[in-house]
């Protein structure tokens, strides 16, 4: 097949700047004259029909224009005959490549979506590459209540430049890590630095979600081997799961050092209660450090309970049912 990207039959700039100079020194040059670094635009200006060599006197005279034009253009004309019949042909040359692809067998391990790793290092290191790569949210839910102490340290150092980039993160316990000296400092601490950190008293399973891009759950029981899952659909499906445990469950005064969870004002008053202050949808997601599709839910919720149309009108009718006096 013809290389799309060859030089098309013209002059480039440094050979029609030393066409212009050969022809402003009465359209000849010695060949004495020429420069090694002219070497590649004489070859051009030669082969474009432009220069013509004079043996007798060693020297190269200017061709006129006129006289390369038909033939240039000829040759264009050819090339783009070639690349469009060559375009026709495209699928004819890639269909038995495309067959072989579509019939291989696919290894167990390994898919377009998911990928099993089994050697802790391994893991390890693909969890540092997430933990780099993630910009914009993190989820994690966390069951089992404790969590190792030794890798706790580093755990923060990660959110820390996670949310210096601007990203969000939300980690899901349950309530046996209130207790745990280590797990309720390292919340704490997660805490002091923007991340949000909620206890379920209910059954919910282990997954870390990346940007909605990548989650990894445990592919074994004994956590001895991870799953990194990257189908947009199966991803979702465990974002939405992680938004439903998030709904239900309750926040903890860690910075307090509380060993209760503490009763708080339930997520869609929180979302009511900022939207009648005002705020844009964006901004409440900011602020409840949710993500906007889990404030637009709330929203839709609140706005069919309130029969409001718009925004402005769910928030004047909130703060209206808030002070007793509509508009108010």
């Amino acid at each position: 097949m013809t290389d799309p990207t060859a030089s098309t039959p013209l002059p480039d700039e440094s050979a029609r700047a030393l066409y212009l100079a050969i022809v402003d020194n009465g359209g000849n040059m010695r060949m004495a004259e020429a420069r090694p670094a002219d070497a590649p635009s004489l070859a051009r200006l030669l082969e474009l029909g432009l220069l013509v060599p004079r043996i007798e006197d060693t020297a190269y005279t200017a061709v006129n224009p006129r006289a390369a034009i038909g033939r240039i253009s000829a040759d264009l004309r050819a090339a783009g005959t070639r690349l469009l019949a060559e375009a026709d042909e495209t699928p004819h040359w890639f269909a038995e490549l495309t067959q072989a692809y579509e019939a291989a067998p696919r290894r167990s391990d390994r898919s377009a979506e998911v990928t099993y790793l089994s050697e802790s290092e391994q893991i390890r290191l693909r969890l540092a590459q997430l933990d780099a790569e993630c910009s914009d949210e993190m989820l994690a839910a966390r069951p089992g209540g404790t969590q190792p102490a030794e890798g706790l340290p580093a755990t923060l150092k990660r959110l820390r430049r996670l949310v210096e980039r601007g990203g969000t993160a939300r980690g899901l316990y349950d309530p046996g890590a209130v207790t745990d000296p280590a797990t309720a400092a390292f919340a704490a601490a997660a805490t002091e630095i923007g991340c949000r950190t909620r206890v379920l008293g209910e059954p919910f399973k282990q997954v870390v979600i990346y940007d909605r891009r990548v989650a990894v759950i445990p592919a074994a029981a004994d956590n001895s081997r991870a799953a990194f899952i990257e189908d947009p659909v199966v991803v979702g499906f465990l974002a939405d799961a992680f938004e439903r445990d998030w709904e239900r469950a309750t926040r903890v005064g860690w910075a307090c050092g509380a060993q209760t969870p503490e009763p708080t004002e339930p997520l869609p008053e929180q979302v009511g209660r900022l939207l009648a202050q005002g705020l844009t949808q964006r901004a409440v997601a900011t602020r409840l450090g949710l993500s906007e599709r889990t404030v637009a839910g709330h929203i839709a919720r609140l706005r069919e309970l309130y029969d409001a149309e718009t925004l402005f009108q769910l928030g004047w009718q909130m703060r209206g049912a808030r002070t007793g006096e509509p508009g108010e």
